[in-house]
């Protein structure tokens, strides 16, 4: 039958006996009685299968078997009050690698802003990952996944809403100058646009603001993209307007490499979720950057 591995307590009133060289005073500093340390080193020594003390009525020393194992229940125990420190420290300062999935359009939105996060916690690693795919959080392990739109229900994820977006009308001065104005939805037929094909192969009509009410709107098309950041891009090289999120598209029009077009056209968009893995207490480290991403998304509705 294979032995049981000894325990903390009976390795932590070893090495307690043999720093006093005495079972009463080892009994004082770990709060017991001397009997209960004695029970312990006798554990010990049966399942070790040798004698780790030699005792008279004067004295108490360790044999040569007892130095050896001295050693390595030091280094033992003081490398479980390490790893119990390091841990106490993660819990008052957050500390480890926080992997993290958001969609590809929102990288020029979010990624600016993580020098900051990095800077007020510099002991959070960021593991990211940019990807429009459906990702199960649970199973490939993301401790974030931020996605668009409605969510179905999940017993194995927490839902938080992160922000609502718009729908807006962007595109490159290089495209918009020396082209006719637009002043109403009517002069959109005399433009070009960049199309969004989800992965269901479905090309994604404009939605806009029209006569007060929403209805859909089929532009001229002169490219076809099938990921956000493509579909950004697309628009700053001047292949023609794009419907963007305002996440997306607002950055680019702040250091004027794209500019709003209809501002009045724009119209409510799906909402912005974080999916975290259930049923388990929220690290401290993920904690402050589920909280970031909340910030980021509140200040970009404040403005």
């Amino acid at each position: 039958m294979t032995q049981s591995s000894p325990s903390l307590q009976d390795i932590a009133a070893f090495v307690a006996v043999a720093q006093h060289a005495s079972f009463t005073r080892a009994a004082e500093q770990l709060g017991t009685s001397k009997a209960n340390v004695g029970k312990a080193v006798q554990r010990l020594e049966a399942r070790l299968g040798t004698k780790l003390f030699q005792r008279t009525t004067r004295s108490v020393t360790l044999t040569e078997d007892g130095n050896t194992y001295l050693d390595a229940a030091r280094a033992a125990l003081g490398g479980l009050h390490e790893a119990e420190t390091a841990l106490a420290a993660r819990r008052d300062h957050p500390a480890g690698r926080v992997r993290l999935d958001i969609p590809v359009g929102f990288g020029g939105f979010i990624l600016p802003s993580l020098p900051a996060l990095r800077a007020r916690y510099p002991l959070v690693t960021l593991d990211i990952s940019l990807t429009d795919k459906a990702t199960d959080a649970v199973g490939e392990g993301w401790d974030i996944v931020v996605r668009v739109g409605e969510l179905p229900a999940d017993g194995e994820m927490t839902v938080r809403k992160l922000c609502g977006l718009r729908l807006c009308l962007y595109a490159a001065p290089a495209y918009l100058d020396g082209r006719p104005s637009i002043r109403s939805v009517s002069d959109l037929m005399r433009h070009e646009a960049v199309i969004f094909r989800s992965a269901s192969g479905k090309l994604r009509q404009w939605h806009i603001f029209d006569e007060g009410r929403v209805r859909e709107f089929s532009p001229n098309i002169s490219a076809i993209v099938s990921d956000g950041r493509s579909l950004v891009d697309a628009a700053r090289g001047g292949l023609g307007i794009a419907q963007v999120f305002d996440r997306v598209g607002d950055p680019y029009v702040a250091c004027g490499e794209l500019r709003r077009v209809l501002p009045a056209a724009s119209v409510a968009g799906p909402p912005v979720h974080a999916l975290l893995p259930l049923g388990r207490r929220m690290p401290l480290k993920t904690r402050v950057v589920l909280d970031h991403l909340a910030d980021l998304m509140r200040s970009a509705t404040a403005e």
